[in-house]
């Protein structure tokens, strides 16, 4: 088939339309034309009263090689791309080890099934519970219930990625299409046949939910062996080589080989890695708030007339400022029409993140503002001295929210010019259990709220009304990325232990759920070549 991409239409064109632009750019007839099947389709609203659809198509034709001649020099028609899955080998029925996967978020997930794929069948450990029994925990949290710090938006199957937008795209470069695999692979799971097209597929907690029970019932039906509320407290290493893991269940696993995908939370584990002398570097993260302004004028400051238009649903924005103090201020997970939640995973602390369900069609548009951190400048000397901070920061969050897991929060007008909140106006926080209103300088180091400060107006000119009086900030957002980065080689396995896989955004190596999917994907083919190697 023919690859033909950037091919523009208005938003509203009919099927007709398309079929002709290809007949168009092709310079063939109708009755060439055999098939067509859409591979992307995205949209450019720089001009929102002229949006228009761009579609990356697959196409069929008759006398294809005489035709693909003629665009020889044209970078828009190629042969399209074989983005099929090839697996890298298979478990012989005789293999004696069985590898473990630490963690059961996306990265987890992904390199468990691939394994059980391949006949390898994994044993997967997750220190919380299973899907359905942890979102009522983290639900209940949200009603003012106590906290689970074992079962939270943190901790348990499905990861961090199951309290989000579900976003599911990723800027890594992916010349094997392994993120084909992925969302084929969430497809077969039950999610929209949309998400294998669209330019910014999306898929929402109600969803992933029930998808992630299918993926797991997969692994089991393959052979693998999933154990829920089993934490792993200790690594037995010898002369460089991973020998066993202690289990929070009392059970000494023996193990040679295993991919540790624990998140970006997993601080116990992280400081156990450490102390058993596993290779771990601190790495940048950002800190912030979260903003949120009424989804409704977002939709109409990026798309204008064409706001609600169901093809486009509810607009996002992605804005970046470069301060004078030399910081960088940035939106990040933005969540079109969704909610912000309570993401603490320890106690005494207050932790903001971002959610959206399928719709997205609550009121409030929101997304953390946040300001890059580095550890030479902001939190020296400590390869784990990011969590400290970032311990510091949840920790003056709770205090000024009243100790009681509301979030401090400030509307933007206030923050700005420098005055403690007293009474909310049009936007309506949407974070549970609560909020209070306070002065918000006083949860982020004075540089910080400087950049946001700076950020927020320079926003405005982007997006009419970002920097609105009553828009409503609230703190505080620390868990962006993992702030430490267990080094791996070329082999994907520690560079210090063998038979440990670092691996997704817990160890640096990911950021959302398409890369750590992806990276499990990678991570699962270098175990299994390394097991296969081991079996010669």
């Amino acid at each position: 088939m023919l690859r033909l991409t950037d091919i523009k239409l208005p938003l509203d064109h009919q099927d007709a339309d398309l079929t002709q632009a290809i007949l168009d750019k092709l310079g063939c007839s109708g009755e060439q034309l055999t098939q067509v099947s859409v591979f992307k389709r995205g949209f450019d609203a720089r001009n929102k009263f002229d949006i228009q659809l761009i579609y990356t198509l697959d196409v069929e034709v008759a006398e294809q090689e005489a035709l693909l001649a003629k665009f020889d020099n044209d970078p828009h028609v190629r042969l399209s791309p074989d983005t099929s899955y090839k697996f890298v080998g298979h478990a012989p029925e005789a293999l004696n080890e069985r590898p473990v996967v630490i963690g059961l978020g996306p990265c987890g997930l992904f390199a468990g099934l691939l394994l059980a794929q391949m006949g390898f069948k994994p044993i997967i450990l997750e220190r919380g519970k299973e899907v359905r029994e942890r979102t009522k925990d983290t639900f209940g949290f949200w009603r003012k219930k106590p906290l689970n710090t074992e079962s939270n938006v943190q901790f348990g199957e499905g990861g961090a990625g199951t309290f989000s937008d579900g976003k599911l795209y990723s800027q890594v470069k992916d010349r094997k299409h392994y993120g084909r695999k992925v969302l084929t692979e969430f497809v077969d799971a039950g999610a929209p046949d949309e998400i294998m097209y669209v330019s910014k597929p999306h898929i929402g907690t109600f969803k992933l939910v029930a998808m992630v029970e299918r993926m797991r019932a997969q692994i089991i039906e393959l052979g693998g062996e999933i154990r829920f509320s089993t934490r792993v407290d200790d690594v037995h290493i010898e002369n460089g080589q991973l020998t066993g893991l202690s289990l929070s269940t009392g059970e000494h696993l023996a193990c040679r080989h295993a991919v540790l995908a624990v998140g970006h939370s997993a601080r116990d584990t992280f400081k156990m890695l450490y102390e058993r002398d596993v290779y771990i570097e601190a790495k940048p993260f950002s800190v912030g708030f979260r903003i949120e302004h009424e989804q409704s004028m977002i939709d109409e400051c990026r798309f204008g007339p064409s706001a609600g238009h169901p093809i486009l649903g509810a607009a996002d924005y992605k804005l970046v400022h470069h301060c004078k103090n030399g910081r960088a201020v940035y939106s990040f997970c933005m969540c079109p029409g969704g909610t912000v939640v309570a993401a603490a995973s320890e106690e005494g602390r207050v932790v903001t993140n971002g959610m959206s369900q399928y719709s997205r069609h609550e009121r409030n548009a929101n997304s953390a503002i946040v300001v890059g951190i580095e550890p030479n400048k902001d939190f020296p000397g400590h390869p784990l001295a990011g969590i400290d901070l970032q311990r510091k920061l949840e920790e003056q969050a709770y205090a000024l929210g009243g100790s009681n897991y509301d979030a401090p929060a400030q509307l933007i007008g206030d923050f700005l010019t420098g005055k403690a909140s007293a009474e909310l106006g049009d936007v309506k926080p949407s974070y549970t259990p609560g909020v209070k209103l306070t002065d918000l300088s006083k949860v982020l180091p004075d540089y910080a709220i400087s950049a946001i400060r700076e950020a927020i107006p320079a926003f405005d000119k982007q997006i009419k009304g970002f920097a609105k009086a009553d828009g409503l900030l609230t703190g505080v957002e620390t868990r962006t990325s993992s702030p430490i980065s267990i080094k791996r080689g070329a082999d994907f396995q520690s560079v210090n232990v063998n038979g440990l896989y670092p691996a997704g955004e817990g160890a640096g190596y990911a950021g959302g759920i398409l890369s750590a999917g992806i990276d499990g994907i990678k991570v699962a083919e270098a175990v299994a070549l390394s097991m296969l190697e081991g079996c010669q």
